[in-house]
């Protein structure tokens, strides 16, 4: 992935993939700590509000992909436990 030039090595390199955020690269400053694992993106407009989640994949280093949650494939933890 290419690090954008106001990235430091500290700082985290993030991307996106799908919906609306689909290929955005974002640069987090390290001084904010470890990106969050999950991250919400609500799009306001005209009419109701449109809800995105999208889950953190780490990669080596300190970079990570965004993958957009999709409704059919919850994650392990969103899942109640069994019993």
């Amino acid at each position: 992935m290419p690090v954008p030039a106001e990235a430091t090595a500290e700082d985290a390199v993030l991307l996106f993939i799908g919906g609306p955020l689909d290929g955005r690269v974002q640069v987090r400053a390290a001084r904010f700590g470890e990106p969050p694992a999950t991250i919400t993106h609500v799009h306001l407009h005209a009419g109701p509000k449109v809800v995105h989640r999208y889950d953190r994949q780490e990669l080596p280093g300190r970079n990570s992909v965004y993958h957009l949650r999709t409704a059919a494939a919850p994650r392990p933890a969103d899942r109640p436990a069994a019993g």
